[in-house]
């Protein structure tokens, strides 16, 4: 959502937390330059759309909102239309030729170049710069916070990655990975505070790999998260997301020594059969993924675990499905994200495997995979009735603005009826009440 010289600007913005970072920034280079934002899409000069490719709906999602804008391009002589993102790196100058509506694509090591495009564009040339870097982390630019809470913000801590998964195109449109100067991170995280942040959500697309130095010193992701837990016991940390291969019992431990990060571990599995692991190129097996757990269990007792599962992955047979199904019952996911497979062109799993699982079969699975953890969540939950847990209010409730929302250190949601306190303050909720998504409870 933003403008330049007098010109309003509105992003939209599509897929993981990643990219509603990515939108921050945009909007701190774009407000440098005189933009303002409005949050009404038919006041806007310019429209962004910044982009996910990790599934192919989501990028259907963006094709087909690229032919709305057409018809208020059509009213709007002189409105920009920009793509922004790993859709736009990962089609590039295809996307220019064939949807007429757009202006200006710009990749996510690109967003510098920002204001230069929209010179070009407001030319009306058709501009673009899909580049991609093996520096470029945007560290010393602070992030316009233009849609939040005022209690809860991300800050990216790396951006690439070099994992090769067969099925991710990540490697491909973010690039090499790279992580942030150390120094930077810490100093957004001390200003969030300051301006009364209570809580910050590290990002990366494997913050476990976090790795900075330079003459003097040296940062991986445990020290990089123990010095950020001293910057104030009021500051909670969550972060996201971790590789089960990378996931140390350093840690684990930083994490039982401050009462401030987070006990809440999203460890993405994708698999329970070592078959289909091995073809997604994961670099675990299932007992390795489960010794992973199994320290989690033992460092820090109580912390929920969420994951993230792939239905109908090439070559997956009954038997496979059947393993990850025992897997999820085995660790007692708290949540999952749960999707079915959908080939990206340019993967090892496209050029590689043939995308053989019916969409029936893999409908079938996916539709298990959410009953199973519906009911995991449901026993989740069920273990905090009569528990009182320390909450962070977020805001009103959705159902009602007579209820305050927040989450516990175990990212879990909890409904109250409203007290004298405000969003941002912490609260003891008693809990009397929950479903397999919430907790109901009293403040006490």
């Amino acid at each position: 959502m933003f403008i330049v010289r007098n010109k309003k600007i509105y992003i939209e913005t599509y897929g993981c937390q990643m990219n509603f970072s990515d939108s921050e920034i945009v909007a701190s280079i774009m407000t440098e330059e005189g933009y303002e934002s409005t949050q009404e899409i038919s006041d806007a000069d310019v429209i962004f759309l910044n982009t996910c490719s990790i599934r192919d709906n989501a990028e259907q999602r963006v094709l087909r909102r690229l032919q709305a804008l057409r018809s208020l391009k059509n009213k709007k002589p002189g409105l920009i239309v920009g793509l922004l993102g790993c859709m736009a790196e990962r089609l590039k100058t295809d996307l220019l030729e064939k949807e007429k509506v757009l202006d200006l694509i710009a990749g996510p090591d690109a967003y510098r170049d920002l204001p230069k495009l929209m010179v070009r564009a407001e030319e009306g040339q058709k501009a673009f710069n899909t580049i991609l870097s093996e520096e470029e982390t945007y560290a010393d630019i602070t992030p316009v916070r233009y849609d939040s809470n005022g209690v809860s913000a991300f800050i990216s801590i790396m951006r690439g990655c070099e994992n090769y998964c067969a099925y991710c195109v990540v490697p491909s449109v973010r690039g090499k990975e790279r992580s942030r100067d150390a120094a930077s991170i810490v100093a957004e995280a001390k200003e969030l505070f300051d301006r009364g942040y209570r809580e910050i959500t590290l990002l990366g697309q494997n913050v476990n790999s976090y790795s900075w130095e330079n003459e003097s010193d040296r940062m991986n992701f445990a020290g990089l998260l123990e010095y950020i837990a001293f910057i104030n016991p009021l500051l909670r940390v969550r972060f996201a997301t971790s590789h089960p291969k990378d996931l140390s019992d350093d840690l684990l431990q930083v994490i039982a020594r401050h009462d401030n990060l987070c006990k809440s571990i999203h460890l993405p599995v994708q698999s329970g059969s070592d078959h289909i692991l091995g073809l997604m190129n994961r670099k675990y097996t299932v007992a390795e993924y489960r010794e992973r757990i199994e320290a989690i269990r033992r460092i820090l007792p109580g912390c929920a675990i969420s994951t993230d599962i792939i239905c109908g992955f090439c070559d997956e047979t009954d038997k496979d499905h059947k393993e990850t199904l025992e897997l999820m019952e085995w660790a007692g996911f708290d949540a999952a994200f749960m999707f079915r497979y959908s080939e990206r062109p340019g993967t090892l799993a496209a050029t590689t495997y043939k995308d053989n699982v019916p969409d029936a079969v893999k409908d079938q699975r996916l539709t298990e995979v959410i009953a199973l953890q519906n009911r995991l969540s449901y026993q989740a939950n069920k273990a905090m009735l009569n528990c009182v847990t320390e909450v962070l209010i977020e805001g009103d409730s959705k159902r009602s603005n007579q209820q305050f929302f927040g989450r516990n250190s175990q990212n879990k949601v909890v409904v109250f009826q409203k007290t004298n306190n405000n969003p941002g303050d912490y609260i003891h909720v008693l809990v009397d009440k929950f479903t397999s998504a919430t907790l109901i409870g009293k403040a006490l």
